[in-house]
């Protein structure tokens, strides 16, 4: 090993030592759990100890766990202190990723799941990255294939070598990454509550089954809105197959969205929605002009005095999945469509409201974006600043 693979291509100043190489087991103490038994109501009612499975290992940090025990379920276990690593060991998601987090409340773990506690020369918040980075190529190594479930050879692991700094770059590099989780934490709750505005206005917004009027209304509106039929307000068009076209500028898209640019449009000016015909029937979503639909993929066109943004809405509220007609993949018909039934307001609350959910999605969109770059260049830093 060269002593320039020693060190990352990104450090903070004042650090030029190069990096050691240690074996896992050298930095920390190992340890794991059971599952108390289910049949003993006790162990389990009203409990208020932290007991984490592979389900709890979805996020980088736990502060809360999907069942919880009592102290009677929790005395046979070890109560692993809070900044402890845990890894899941053995599940069916380790087909593609290890899931790692860090514990930040006490708790203790099932049969599936292995703790990690660092010895005072390793910083547990540069560990945690460091299984993060180097996600991949543990899998590689360690992942093995069960006859019923994917586990990780975890007695092999603990002899894996890796790279190591002294505690004080550790410490500066694991501070920087936990100030950058939290920033991308922020973010994607900041995400995540809109998108639950949204679903909530959606609901309130337009009329309940029985009603007339929606629970909620801009000011100045108070006339009932109009039963319709979903074909009476649009042109529901089918896509075609572009594989004859050239490339060109013009997009094409499936019920996933986005597939390839080609030559010529189906739509050259006007703004339609997207309604899948087969496989993903329930999420519609806008077609910007111009564009061009896949066989799979319906696009309706607002008829004159309809507001875009407003039928998108309507789409939305739709419960697509009831009108599949299929046994086999989702199918949904034109008829299918155009027999929906809805309810229309005056063209101008159609504006006021499809300018509300058009503004909210332009703040979804924008939340989603910062939420994606903060998560690249963390990737990006991951890459840069580990050996």
């Amino acid at each position: 090993m060269t002593e320039q693979a020693k060190v990352p291509a990104i450090r903070f100043a004042g650090f030029t030592d190069p990096w050691e190489q240690r074996k896992l087991e050298n930095l920390a103490s190992f340890g794991g759990g059971h599952t108390p038994s289910m049949a003993d109501a006790s162990n389990y009612v009203d409990g208020k100890i932290l007991w984490v499975t592979s389900q709890d290992v979805k996020q980088h940090y736990i502060e809360n766990t999907t069942t919880m025990i009592s102290e009677k379920g929790a005395a046979t276990l070890t109560l692993y202190p809070s900044d402890s690593i845990v890894i899941v060991a053995r599940s069916g998601i380790l087909r593609h990723t290890i899931p790692v987090a860090k514990l930040r409340k006490p708790a203790t773990v099932n049969q599936d799941i292995k703790v990690i506690q660092t010895v005072d020369s390793c910083d547990s918040s540069w560990l945690l990255q460091y299984f993060i980075a180097s996600n991949k190529t543990l899998l590689r190594e360690y992942g093995k294939t069960g006859t019923t479930v994917e586990s990780i050879d975890f007695a092999k692991m603990k002899s894996t070598a890796l790279m190591v700094p002294y505690i004080e770059e550790q410490q500066a590099i694991g501070s920087f990454f936990s100030r950058l989780d939290n920033l991308i934490t922020l973010h994607q709750r900041k995400y995540d509550k809109l998108v639950i505005f949204k679903k909530s206005m959606l609901e309130k917004m337009f009329p309940k089954d029985g009603e007339s009027v929606p629970e909620i209304r801009f000011a100045g509106f108070t006339d009932p809105w109009e039963q319709r039929k979903l074909g009476e307000i649009v042109d529901v068009c089918s896509g075609r197959d572009y594989k004859h076209l050239s490339k060109g500028p013009i997009p094409v898209y499936g019920t996933g969205g986005y597939m390839t640019s080609v030559s010529e449009g189906l739509s050259y000016e006007e703004d339609a929605i997207g309604i899948g015909r087969k496989g993903t029937i329930d999420h519609p979503y806008r077609l910007n002009a111009p564009f061009w639909t896949v066989d799979t993929l319906f696009y309706s066109l607002p008829n004159q005095g309809i507001d875009l943004d407003f039928t998108l809405c309507v789409f939305l509220n739709v419960d697509w999945k009831s009108k599949d007609e299929s046994t086999g993949l989702p199918s949904l018909s034109k008829q299918a469509i155009n027999e929906t039934k809805i309810w229309v307001p005056s063209g101008a609350e159609q504006r006021a409201i499809g300018a509300f959910f058009s503004r909210l999605d332009d703040l979804i969109t924008l939340h989603q974006r910062k939420l994606e770059l903060l998560q690249d260049i963390k990737k990006s830093l991951l890459d840069k600043m580990f050996v």
